[in-house]
């Protein structure tokens, strides 16, 4: 069960393809992973931990709400 807090980018993937995502695509600046017309853009990997604060911006741009996360 994932908390909404800082998250390394591999995890945030695996997650979010358990949510029915595809990708990670290669972007032009950034990849990118996407659901049914839903493009979320992922931040690049040399920059450490996601922070929670975007962690929680990812989700709501997916659509995904904390209960649904923290299920996972």
């Amino acid at each position: 069960m994932p908390k909404v807090g800082p998250i390394k980018r591999r995890n945030l993937i695996a997650y979010l393809k358990q949510l029915g995502f595809d990708g990670p695509y290669p972007g032009k600046r950034h990849e990118y992973i996407e659901r049914a017309g839903v493009r979320i853009i992922l931040p690049n990997p040399h920059r450490g931990d996601i922070s929670q604060a975007l962690l929680q911006r990812i989700l709501s741009e997916a659509g995904i709400s904390r209960s649904e996360w923290e299920a996972l």
